[in-house]
C-alpha cells in the first residue's frame, strides 16, 4: 500500500465564505512582521498570499488546488492508495474558532473521499479546557488521525513549558504529532533577502532547530512515548545527526554523554520526506542510512507540484535499498504511526 502522508488541503469555504476568509486573514495579519492578502485570479478564483517577513512572499494558496476530484485523479495517476491531509503551513496562525471550522470541513472532505483520505486535527497547542475538548472531539468523534502543529508559536519552539500540558494530553491519547515547518525560523534576518535561501534553507533551519531542542530538552524524558513527525526530512537532519552525537570530547569541549539523545532520535522522532525529487537519489540514500528506514515517511507536498505526487514514489522505488525498506517508507511506517487500518 502506498501512502502519501503529506497532501495539503484547505477548505473551499476559506475562499468562498467572506466571513471565514476575513477571519483567517485577520489572524495572520495580527502577527508580527507578517502580511496576508487575498486576490482574485483571471478565472474568478481566489489566491491567498502570506508574506513572512512582510514584503517577502512565503506561502501561496490557490483555490483550485484543493478540489477533491482533481486530488483523486492525481492520486490514481501516482498509484497512491491513501493520503494524509494537512494544512499547508498556516497552523501557527489558527485560533480555536478557525480550528473548529477547519476540523469539521476536513472530516467532511475525508468522508467524501470514500476511504482514500485521512486527516490530522488542528488545535492551538495550549493547555486550555476548550483546546483539549476540541482535540478530543476531532479525534474521537470526527475520526481524525493525529494532531498537526507548527514548529514554533508565540512562546517559542515546542520544547517550551508553555506547550507541555497540551502535549501531555496528546501523549495520553496515543496519537502522533505532525510538526510542519514555518516559512522562516524564529531568527531570520540574515536569510530573508534571498528568495530561494529563505524559502528552502529557512524551512530546513527551522526544522533542525526544532528537532534539536526537542531531543536536548526534557520533553521526551517526561513523555517517553510521544511520537513526533517532522516535515522536510527534519530539514535535512541527516546531515547533522552524527555531528550532534560526538564520540570524542575534544579535551572536554563536547559532551559525549549522548545515549539518551540517540535513543530519542531513534524512538521519538520521525522524518517525512515532503518531496522526493528535490532531495535527489544520493541524499535520500544517505538520509535512509543515517536516520533509518523505519523513521522515514513518504510525502509529496502536493499540490505544490503535481509531479511530486505522481512521480515521487518512483524515485523511492528506484533507490538501491532493501525492498522491505521501500515498502516501509512508501506506506507501512505511515500506516503504523497514523493508525491507518
Amino acid at each position: 500500500m502506498k501512502i502519501d502522508a503529506n497532501v495539503y488541503w484547505l477548505p473551499d469555504e476559506l475562499f468562498t465564505n467572506k466571513k471565514i476568509l476575513e477571519h483567517f486573514l485577520k489572524m495572520i495579519n495580527s502577527s508580527d512582521d507578517t502580511k496576508a492578502t487575498a486576490s482574485e485570479q483571471g478565472d474568478g478564483s481566489i489566491k491567498i498570499t502570506i508574506e513572512k517577513p512582510t514584503g517577502q512572499p512565503s506561502l501561496d494558496y490557490f483555490q483550485n488546488d484543493y478540489d477533491l476530484d482533481h486530488q483523486l485523479v492525481d492520486m490514481n495517476e501516482g498509484h497512491i492508495d491513501k493520503a494524509v491531509l494537512k494544512l499547508p503551513g498556516c497552523q501557527e496562525w489558527m485560533d480555536l474558532e478557525l480550528c473548529k471550522i477547519f476540523n469539521r470541513l476536513l472530516a467532511k472532505h475525508i468522508r467524501q473521499s470514500k476511504g482514500r483520505m485521512f486527516g490530522l486535527a488542528v488545535v492551538p497547542p495550549y493547555n486550555t479546557k476548550e483546546n483539549l475538548a476540541e482535540l478530543d472531539y476531532a479525534v474521537n468523534s470526527l475520526g481524525l488521525n493525529g494532531i498537526q502543529l507548527s514548529t514554533h508559536y508565540q512562546c517559542g519552539y515546542l520544547d517550551q513549558p508553555a506547550y507541555r500540558g497540551f502535549l501531555k494530553h496528546v501523549d495520553a491519547m496515543h496519537i502522533p504529532v505532525y510538526v510542519h515547518h514555518t516559512p522562516v525560523p524564529i531568527e531570520y534576518n540574515s536569510i530573508k533577502d534571498y528568495e530561494n535561501l529563505r524559502r528552502s534553507y529557512g524551512r530546513c533551519e527551522d526544522q533542525i532547530i526544532a528537532i534539536s531542542r526537542e531531543v536536548y530538552s526534557n520533553l521526551f524524558k517526561e513523555l517517553p512515548d510521544l511520537k513526533i513527525i517532522h516535515s522536510m526530512l527534519g530539514g535535512g537532519f541527516f546531515t547533522y545527526k552524527n555531528m550532534l552525537l560526538p564520540h570524542d570530547s575534544g579535551n572536554g569541549r563536547f559532551d559525549t554523554n549522548n545515549d539518551a539523545i540517540r535513543d530519542r532520535l531513534e524512538q521519538n522522532i520521525f522524518y517525512e520526506i515532503s518531496h522526493a525529487q528535490p532531495w535527489g537519489e544520493e541524499n535520500l540514500k544517505i538520509a535512509i542510512k543515517v536516520l533509518g528506514a523505519k523513521n522515514i515517511i513518504y510525502g509529496s507536498s502536493y499540490p505544490v507540484k503535481k509531479i511530486w505526487m505522481t512521480k515521487g514514489p518512483t524515485v523511492i522505488k528506484k533507490l538501491n535499498i532493501k525492498q522491505e525498506d521501500k515498502e516501509a517508507i512508501l506506506g507501512n511506517n505511515a500506516a503504523c504511526l497514523y493508525h491507518l487500518y
